[in-house]
């Protein structure tokens, strides 16, 4: 089985300083994302340590020894050797069917990674119970700002497949098919809300300084009102997904007691038109077939089961104009989250932009 995560060293600087020392970048691909992590030499032999205290053997690849009498800054044919091997160490490890290594804390510390890929063989589904079931659950809360960030990417595909399962209840034909994609949606919903507590008990844990050892930073306060902003987005999305399917299932109810009142009427209709005719016709007022075989007093009868099914009707009409009003609202609450999303994704846009403009000038005059 492929590794989840793809590591590699392209490159090494030299930091800035009275002390200068060698920085190697390392490069990691995710499934949906990439990023570099930059670490010394001397954090490689923390790393080294930290894996056989915790597995109980050393890894299955060595560590390149340190040079008593060269220093790699300035010493370029060293530093590329010593990169190299830095990164077919961290490959080993990496691809190793032995995942024993992978699985530590010092591992996924030491490489910056979610919990979701503490090891090849892991599932999605079981780090999405270990947030769900998170404080006060039995889980691990989350205390990292990058597993934050993917806890979020999951928020933001239980809420889409709960969306889905609601055009798809939306546009079933039979009840069956109906009230399985009802539950499906409304499984996702739930999934969503305890992935909503999760993330924000997460940021009081974050900004504690409560990282469970993992070295976690806090937040600046800009990109914590983001993450604010981002929970309140999905709470309102959350919400009008709820409110939809509540009015799918109202809708669900009043078709069946349309239908229902429908039977019986055509039971009463065809009762009254089998009925047999007693008395004489009545001179005043002009009869029809249904009053002309009735006696007064079945023509008052029948005026008054008349009169009863208006009323029927008119109360059946008045909650099916309240049905379309809850649909209305919950699209209008829906069109909201949609136009704050883009926002926040217009806002995005102009700060990445902000930042390669910066970039371009500092490059420009490096040039």
């Amino acid at each position: 089985m492929a590794p989840q995560v793809e590591i590699s060293i392209p490159n090494t600087t030299i930091s800035e300083g009275s002390k200068p020392y060698t920085i190697y970048n390392i490069t990691l691909r995710l499934p949906l994302r990439s990023f570099t992590v930059q670490k010394r030499y001397s954090d490689f032999l923390t790393l080294h340590s930290g894996l056989t205290d915790q597995v109980g053997a050393p890894p299955p690849c060595s560590l390149p020894g340190k040079s008593w009498f060269s220093k790699t800054v300035s010493n370029p044919q060293l530093t590329e050797e010593r990169r190299q091997n830095l990164e077919t160490y961290l490959k080993t490890i990496n691809e190793c069917d032995d995942s024993r290594w992978r699985t530590t804390s010092v591992w996924r510390a030491f490489l910056n990674l979610p919990s979701s890929l503490a090891s090849s063989t892991s599932s999605k589904a079981g780090a999405l119970h270990s947030v769900i079931s998170g404080p006060g659950g039995g889980g691990a809360p989350i205390t990292d700002p990058v597993i934050w960030l993917d806890v979020h990417r999951d928020l933001k595909a239980q809420l889409q497949d709960a969306r889905l399962n609601l055009t798809s209840r939306d546009q079933a034909t039979t009840t069956q098919k109906q009230h399985e994609a009802g539950a499906a949606a409304k499984s996702h919903l739930v999934k969503a809300s305890g992935l909503i507590s999760a993330l924000e008990e997460g940021l009081v844990n974050i900004q504690k300084g409560a990282n469970d050892g993992w070295g976690g930073q806090k937040l600046g306060e800009g990109e914590l009102r983001r993450r604010r902003d981002l929970i309140a987005s999905a709470k309102k999305d959350r919400d009008g997904l709820e409110n939809l399917l509540n009015a799918m299932v109202t809708k669900s109810k009043l078709d069946q007691t349309v239908a229902s009142v429908q039977q019986t009427q055509e039971l009463m209709g065809s009762a009254q038109h089998n009925k047999p005719k007693v008395g004489g016709g009545r001179v005043l007022g002009k009869e029809t077939a249904e009053t002309r075989e009735l006696d007064n007093q079945g023509v008052l009868q029948l005026q008054k089961q008349k009169m009863a099914d208006q009323d029927l009707d008119v109360e059946e009409l008045r909650k099916i104009v309240l049905r379309q009003k809850e649909l209305g609202i919950a699209i209008n609450q829906e069109l909201e989250v949609q136009n704050d999303m883009l926002r926040m994704v217009d806002e995005d846009v102009d700060r990445v932009q902000g930042k390669i403009q910066i970039a371009k000038r500092r490059i420009g005059k490096i040039s």
